[in-house]
Formats: structure tokens, sequence, C-alpha cells
């Protein structure tokens, strides 16, 4: 009889830490119930493995129906638990080893039986026997929804989610697409576990992000704008809401969709633009200002009320004027509010990127400054990698190399909570 072979190399852990550390020596225990949603079950580990997680899988006996146990070993590198049997596997997992503890319960997805089941303090399976071990030890639990939308209205499952709420679980989801209720996103939920477990610095502070392009108008269907997708500033806005912030997002038009969870506004045009951050401004108290959107500085001096007949009109001649910016009212409005302003440049040298920038941070009165040069190779737009620059008022330079946007965000609130810091 061979040996067995040893998997602490498991070839599936190549890629723990691929997308960033947020959750780097964190523990999850996935619990997956019988709802056809089982099929992302992988994909959900395999993204918590991407930021840095070590997932351990436990399934329920329906689940097993849905997918199979092999599936998830793969994904996760580790044996998963189908049963329980003298190993007590649900108590392993969630604590009888301090050092082996878990961090957080994810239930994804999980079915109106087993939520129903966890309210009452039902362990029939090893997804609800894990999940009560864990209430014991006060181990966070994250419950992602998955079933018929009907089922939502069910007022003893309703009642079953408000009791559980009460006890501080969290749930994630439904969202509604094509008139029915789906499990959330993998990025969804990634975001919420990372929320729970990551640094809340920043709870108690109210942050406004804009993020994404602004257009103007030549005609009904013509518009101007720029190649700006919103990541850069969509990222910033997640990870203000990670850190315990309450977060208002006012985004552009074509931005990538905006994450759960936070207050948002779309707009088009930059005057809606500007006219909502002062409007914010001006009715809300706000810690924090992070002006990431590439608002358009200039519009046709007129715009056509109807479409430029293209057959007939062989030469049009679009005079442009430049619109004010936003950044430099912030200070008129909101003195008190800490102003991070963002300014990119196109194949410059890196000393002139960050004195342009210098020179706009003391006009706009902002406190940091974030540079960076959209004409270098998987920086700034439509990317998912940036570099910067950020500048303070004390003329300290922190340079942040070519790395993810999440990434880049993490270390712009590093940044950010130091020199708030030193302020207050």
């Amino acid at each position: 009889m061979g040996r067995a072979p040893d998997l602490k190399g498991h070839p599936s852990k190549d890629i723990v830490g691929t997308k960033g550390d947020e959750l780097k020596g964190k523990r999850i225990v996935l619990c997956i119930t019988g709802s056809v949603a089982a099929v992302q079950c992988s994909e959900i580990a395999r993204d918590l493995m991407r930021h840095g997680a070590e997932v351990f899988a436990v399934m329920s006996q329906m689940a097993q129906k849905i997918i199979h146990p092999d599936l998830m070993e793969w994904a996760t590198g580790n044996p998963v638990v189908t049963e329980l049997t003298g190993k007590i596997e649900h108590v392993a997992l969630t604590g009888v080893y301090p050092e082996k503890k878990a961090d957080l319960i994810l239930v994804a997805p999980a079915t109106a039986n087993t939520i129903s089941k966890i309210a009452c303090g039902i362990d029939d399976t090893p997804v609800t026997s894990t999940v009560s071990a864990a209430f014991g030890l006060e181990i966070p639990l994250v419950i992602v929804p998955a079933m018929h939308e009907s089922m939502y209205r069910h007022p003893i499952v309703a009642e079953n989610i408000k009791r559980l709420q009460t006890l501080g679980v969290e749930f994630v989801g439904p969202r509604v697409e094509e008139g029915k209720a789906k499990i959330a996103t993998a990025g969804e939920i990634v975001n919420t576990v990372i929320g729970r477990l990551g640094t809340k610095d920043m709870v108690g502070s109210r942050v406004l992000v804009t993020a994404g392009p602004t257009i103007e108008y030549i005609d009904p269907i013509r518009v101007i704008t720029n190649k700006s997708s919103g990541k850069m500033g969509i990222a910033v806005a997640e990870e203000a809401r990670r850190r315990g912030a309450q977060v208002t997002l006012i985004y552009g038009h074509g931005t990538t969709p905006p994450p759960s969870g936070m207050k948002t506004f779309e707009v088009e045009t930059t005057k809606q633009m500007h006219d909502r951050v002062l409007s914010e401004l001006k009715t809300g108290r706000y810690d924090l200002l992070i002006a990431a959107a590439a608002a358009t500085d200039f519009a046709p001096e007129t715009s056509h009320d109807k479409k430029i007949d293209s057959h007939s009109a062989k030469t049009v001649n679009v005079k442009l004027k430049s619109l004010p910016k936003m950044i430099d009212e912030v200070k008129k409005v909101s003195p008190r509010t800490f102003l991070v302003a963002f300014k990119a440049e196109y194949k410059i040298s890196n000393q002139e990127l960050v004195e342009r920038a210098r020179a706009r941070l003391r006009s706009s009165r902002a406190d940091l400054i974030v540079a960076n040069d959209v004409g270098r190779e998987g920086r700034g737009f439509q990317t998912d990698t940036n570099e910067v620059f950020i500048i303070g008022r004390d003329r300290k330079v922190v340079h942040v190399p070519l790395s993810p946007k999440p990434d880049v965000a993490k270390k712009l609130f590093d940044r950010i909570r130091e020199k708030m810091h030193e302020r207050n």
C-alpha cells in the first residue's frame, strides 16, 4: 500500500495572495448548502484565496448532489468535510486548537431551510453543526442567501433573517437580475469578508468619493469624454467601506458598476458632478473627500438640441470652453474636509509629474494629491493596475509602484490616515 501524498504544497494554493494580502493569515470556513448556486463556490473560494485566505469547505448532503466534494478540494487545496465523524470536524474547524481557529464562517449559498435551522439553533448537517459551534465561540458569521425571490417574502424566513441580523450575522445580497433573485457575485462576497476582517480605522468617518468620467453633449447622441473606467475610484470607495467608513460615491457615465453597501449617485456631465459634490458637502459633514473622477475639462460652447445630420453636414466645427474645477471649490464650502485630489498626466518624466502635482496641490488647497501618468502601459485608464505618486503638503512623496488598483487604494488610505492623524 503506497503512502498518501503530502499535500502541504498543494498546487491549487499557488494563487494565494495574487490579488492582495487583505486576508493573509485568515482562515475562512466556506459552508455550502443544497442550492444550485453552489456551482459558484469554487470561484468564491478561489477569490478568497487570491486575497490571502486559507479556505476550508464544509458541505451538506444536499450540496453534494449539486457539486462534487473533489471540486472543492481542488479549489481550496484542503480536504472537504462532508460528514461529521469521530474527528469532530465542526469543533476542530472552529476552535479546539486556538492556532487553527476559524476567523470567519461563510455560508454560501444558504438556502431558506439552512437559514431557518441556524436561526432556531438546529444542527443536523455538517453545515449547521459548524455554524452552531462557531456561534458559541463568537466567530463572525456571514450568510449569502440563495433562494427563489418569493421565499424572501415568506414571513417566517424574513423573521429568521432579522433574528440572525440582531445577533450580529451579516447577510450579503441577493441581487435582482432578469426579474429573479440571484446570489451575490463572488466579488461582493469577498469584499464583505474583507470588510468584516480587515482594518477598521475609519469607523465613524464620512467619506465622499468621485469616480469615473463625465460626458459633455455635442448633440443628443454625440459626446466629448475620456477613457476613464472608474476602476480606481471604485477601488478607493471599496477600501473606505472595508475600513468601516460611511461612504457616498458619486460616479460618472460608463463607470464600472458601483459596489453595494454605500450611498450612490450617478451623474453624466461635469456640472452635474460638480453640483452634486458641493451639495453633499453643504448638507452633510464629510471628513474626507477623494476626488478620483476624471471629470471632462472642456465642453462645447453650443450643444445642439437635435442630432446633427451627418449626410448634409460634411464639416462640423465644435468650439470648446473650459469648465470650472470642482476641487477648487471644496475648501471654500467645507474647510475642514480632508481633500485628496487626483492628477493625470501623459508621458512625462517622474520629476515633472511630481512638480506639476505639487503646483496643483497648492492651487486647490488639497491635503494630498495622487499623480499618475496614464500614457504608460498598465497605468490609469481602463486598466486593473496603476502606479502613483502620493504627495503631501509636507513635500513627502510616497511612490506606489505598478500594483493592482485595490492595493493602490490601500496604500493611499494608509497615507491618508497618517496625515489625518497628524492634523487632528
